[in-house]
């Protein structure tokens, strides 16, 4: 139980349909204080003391768990990481993989309870496969994605057959307090939305050169090559015009030797995306091409593409081309479904 509307609601709905229910919150920064500004991010004692009223209001047990250490090392030190290395990871991603259903229900199945309900907006079907939420704007399926089969059967996500507005509406007519909180925005862990200056404070500056693919001649200065990521358009520092005047955008970053690349858009379209570290949840393993969607970016849209699984890597030969796809990113595939999308699998954008 974050604090917000989702997850005091889902929690109502377990403890309705008759499920032995406790409320746990996750302690989840060392510093309080640090991880929230207003409506941004989380784990302020103001969160906890509002999931604790909502504990009280449906009446079940509540209890704080301090994973604080924990989450600092499989997801903050895990996005700084990942930005060092030219990458742009998802730090929602790895917090569901190793935070919420994996510490967290290796600890509950230790205490004897049976599954981990959340409030997230996705559906799990009565044949056990992942959906898409009925409400596409709020749908939080990519996230859920490197779940793997025994962290879904042991999962619950009772919002995923109703819209946020909804949701909502039922808090109130329940009388929880947080019916009308703010959604928390941007990146959890940090406060004032400033990516940049996060990574800045741990990484410190490393000029470089930011140069133009077309030309090969050096067209600007960064800080720190970290404070990028494909598909960027503003705040490049370029001082030297495209020569056709149009805008350049990030093409690629290598660390190794500190650069930045820029180029035209239509130099940004890939054909093919190929992924590490897949997760395959969605029936039995393909053994040969599957025609599917796949999502490239939380919130993007879905292109239709061919999947192939093997070795270790999962590739989609994209339908038509794809542009801003970034390393660390998942892919996603999707099989659509009249009941709903079904989640196939993910990988990891190598």
């Amino acid at each position: 139980m974050s604090g917000g509307v989702d997850s005091a609601v889902a929690a109502a709905r377990a403890a309705a349909a008759g499920h032995d229910v406790t409320g746990v919150h996750l302690a989840l920064s060392r510093n309080p204080q640090t991880y929230r500004s207003g409506a941004r991010g989380c784990c302020t004692l103001e969160d906890s003391r509002d999931a604790r009223r909502a504990a009280d209001v449906i009446g079940i047990p509540f209890y704080v768990w301090d994973m604080a250490d924990r989450f600092h090392e499989d997801v903050v030190d895990d996005f700084v990481a990942e930005y060092a290395a030219g990458r742009t990871p998802n730090p929602c991603l790895r917090c569901n993989e190793k935070i919420k259903f994996a510490a967290v229900l290796d600890r509950a199945i230790a205490l004897g309870f049976d599954a981990v309900v959340t409030g997230h907006h996705a559906r799990l079907g009565a044949d056990g496969l992942l959906r898409r939420s009925v409400d596409l704007p709020k749908d939080q399926s990519y996230v859920l994605a490197v779940l793997n089969r025994e962290q879904l059967d042991r999962s619950m996500f009772p919002l995923g057959d109703t819209t946020k507005a909804q949701v909502r509406a039922e808090a109130a007519a329940r009388g929880l307090s947080v019916a009308d909180k703010p959604d928390s925005h941007d990146i959890c862990f940090i406060a004032d939305g400033d990516t940049r200056g996060f990574l800045a404070e741990r990484l410190g500056e490393e000029p470089g050169d930011i140069v133009d693919a077309l030309t090969g001649a050096v067209v600007g200065s960064h800080a720190g090559a970290y404070a990028y990521t494909v598909g960027q358009r503003r705040g490049l520092n370029i001082g030297v015009p495209a020569p056709d005047g149009k805008p350049r955008y990030v093409l690629s970053i290598t660390p190794v030797t500190n650069t930045v690349t820029v180029g035209p858009a239509e130099s940004l379209e890939v054909g093919t995306v190929a992924g590490d570290r897949p997760v395959w949840t969605g029936g039995a393993l393909p053994d040969g091409p599957v025609e599917c969607e796949v999502q490239l970016r939380a919130h993007g849209t879905p292109v239709p593409a061919v999947v192939t699984l093997a070795d270790g890597v999962l590739t989609a030969e994209l339908r038509s081309p794809a542009r801003g796809v970034a390393p660390g990113q998942a892919v996603v595939a999707y099989r659509p479904d009249p009941a709903g999308d079904i989640v196939l699998g993910s990988a990891t954008i190598s």
